[in-house]
C-alpha cells in the first residue's frame, strides 16, 4: 500500500496550501460553522465536501466485566463525503461516503496506521464500504431537524485475518442519523444532538454447531443505538470549542453478541475561508462492555460551494 501513503500525503499537503493561501479570505455574515451545522440542509446546485480522519488507539479493554491491559492496537478509518442540493425548496439532499480504514496490532505504535500495509496478524488496510446517501427536512416549520439515511455497502471479503487482525465489519450497514440543534439568543452558544441508529444484515458469525462461520460478521443481525450531545459556544463567528457526550449500544438480534460504550471530549472548529473549514477533535472512551477504553484523535476539512 506504500501508493496510497504517498497519494495520502499528497492530498494532505494540497489541502493544507490549499487552504492556508484561503486564510484571509473576508467575508460577513454567518459563517458556515454556524449556518450549515449537521442539521442543515444545502440550496440545490451547492457542494459540501467532507474528509474526515479518526485515530482510535487503546491499550485497555473491558473484557466480561473486567477491565484488562492489552497490546497496543491502532484503528484509522479515513472517510470522504460528497452531498449536493437536489431541490429548490432545501428538502432533500443526496450523496456518497466512501471509507479506507487502516488498523495494526500487537503493540505497534499510534502512527503506525499510515504505513498503510497488510502483514498476517500486524496490519490490515484496505477501502471497506461504499455509501449512497440521502438527507431529508421532513417537517416545513423545523428546519433544524433533518434526517440522514446511508445504505453502506462492504468493500472487502474478510472482517478478520487468520491471526485475528481486525479490519471492520463485514456487513450491509443501514445507516439512520436523526439531527437537531438550537441556537441561544445571541448565538454564542449552539445545542446540537444527534441519533444514529445502525442496522447490520448479513450472515451469523457462528454457525449453528458453534463453529466459526468465515462468511459471516460479528454484527450481522444486530442493531446500534447512538445518541450524542454536544454544546458549542462561538467566541466569533468564524471559530467555535465544543465538548460532547456520546453513547452506543449495540443490541444483538439473532447473534448473540452484544457491546456497549460512553465517550466523551472536547473540539474545536475555525472557518479558514468562506469555502473551507477545519475541526479537531479528541475523545476518551471512560466506559465501556466488551469494548475498548481507548482514545481518539479526529480532523477534518470541509469545503461548501
Amino acid at each position: 500500500m506504500k501508493y496510497f501513503q504517498k497519494l495520502y500525503v499528497v492530498i494532505v499537503l494540497s489541502l493544507f496550501s490549499t487552504t492556508y493561501a484561503q486564510v484571509d479570505s473576508i467575508y460577513v455574515g454567518e459563517s458556515n460553522i454556524q449556518t450549515y451545522t449537521p442539521s442543515k440542509l444545502l440550496e440545490k446546485g451547492k457542494l459540501d465536501i467532507k474528509w474526515f480522519n479518526n485515530l482510535y488507539t487503546q491499550t485497555r479493554a473491558e473484557d466480561d466485566g473486567e477491565i484488562v491491559d492489552v497490546d497496543r492496537s491502532n484503528y484509522f478509518t479515513t472517510s470522504l463525503e460528497i452531498f449536493t442540493g437536489v431541490s429548490e425548496s432545501k428538502k432533500l439532499n443526496a450523496g456518497l461516503i466512501l471509507e479506507f480504514r487502516s488498523n495494526t496490532f500487537g503493540g505497534k505504535s499510534a502512527g503506525s496506521v499510515f504505513g498503510f500495509n497488510n502483514q498476517l496478524g500486524e496490519s490490515r488496510s484496505r477501502f471497506t464500504h461504499i455509501a449512497p446517501s440521502i438527507k431529508i427536512a421532513p417537517f416545513e416549520s423545523l428546519t433544524n431537524f433533518s434526517i440522514q439515511s446511508s445504505f453502506f455497502i462492504p468493500l472487502h471479503k474478510q472482517e478478520s485475518d487468520s491471526k485475528f487482525a481486525f479490519l471492520a465489519a463485514k456487513s450491509f450497514i443501514w445507516q439512520n442519523r436523526f439531527f437537531y440543534d438550537y441556537t441561544f439568543t445571541g448565538s454564542k452558544f449552539q445545542l446540537f444532538s444527534e441519533l444514529g441508529t445502525r442496522f447490520f444484515f448479513g450472515k451469523k458469525s457462528k454457525n449453528p454447531d458453534g463453529s466459526s462461520n468465515p462468511e459471516g460478521g460479528y454484527a450481522n443481525n444486530s442493531v446500534e443505538l447512538a445518541p450524542g450531545v454536544f454544546l458549542s459556544y462561538f467566541p466569533s463567528n468564524k471559530f467555535t470549542v465544543l465538548t460532547f457526550l456520546q453513547h452506543a449500544q449495540l443490541i444483538e438480534i439473532s447473534n448473540k453478541f452484544s457491546q456497549n460504550y460512553t465517550a466523551t471530549g472536547l473540539g474545536a472548529k475555525y472557518q479558514l475561508s468562506q469555502t473551507l473549514n477545519i475541526e479537531t477533535i479528541y475523545s476518551k472512551f471512560i466506559r465501556g462492555n466488551d469494548s475498548g477504553l481507548g482514545q481518539s484523535f479526529n480532523l477534518g476539512i470541509r469545503a461548501i460551494f
